[in-house]
């Protein structure tokens, strides 16, 4: 038996079926806790705003075209929300940083003392230099590279030409090789 689809889902629940919703709140919780993570400092931040993520997509599920992908639809919503969360937080001047564990999740770890100090300045180089990096890019490279989305899916999120995610993309990489040119652990390790 073939597992439903997200798509099949909604519209049970565009039908009535309001017990379903559970099924898509089960199968994008943790993805959109991760990526809200992404872009908000305090994690009891990111949960209120992804239960406002999924309050907004239950309440706009009629809405929902179900000829298309849902997490398109529903990661559109998501951005919204972060959005929304980092204008109230700036407006309150609070700075928000990015989990570089998540960021870079595969430096290679060996045994020895030296090789975790060097990985740990590796990884407190390349968060400083992310910090220099216009929201606009960063979110595209979070999207493409730890959401595994392709350009059409970052497209339909972003509200933005394809053409436009591999231009942010390519500025991102750019912008983060610049910050980093000077920075020595990051230009021996080649992870730029």
């Amino acid at each position: 038996m073939s597992e439903e689809t997200d798509e099949a889902i909604a519209i049970r629940v565009q039908q009535g079926q309001q017990e379903a919703f559970g099924e898509l709140i089960r199968r994008y919780s943790a993805k959109l806790s991760r990526y809200a993570r992404k872009f908000l400092f305090d994690t009891e931040d990111a949960q209120d705003v992804i239960q406002d993520v999924f309050i907004k997509a239950y309440e706009n599920i009629q809405s929902f075209d179900a000829s298309r992908r849902f997490s398109p639809w529903i990661y559109r919503i998501a951005h919204n929300e972060f959005v929304n969360a980092l204008k109230k937080r700036q407006a309150s001047r609070t700075v928000f940083a990015f989990d570089i564990d998540t960021l870079v999740p595969h430096l290679a770890s060996t045994d020895t003392a030296d090789s975790a100090a060097l990985e740990r300045d590796v990884r407190a180089a390349i968060e400083n230099h992310l910090e220099t990096i216009a929201p606009k890019y960063k979110e595209p490279l979070i999207l493409y590279y730890l959401e595994d989305m392709d350009y059409k899916e970052i497209s339909d999120i972003l509200q933005i030409p394809v053409s436009t995610v591999g231009v942010r993309l390519a500025r991102a990489r750019r912008m983060l090789q610049e910050a980093a040119k000077n920075d020595k652990h990051l230009r021996d390790t080649n992870l730029l």
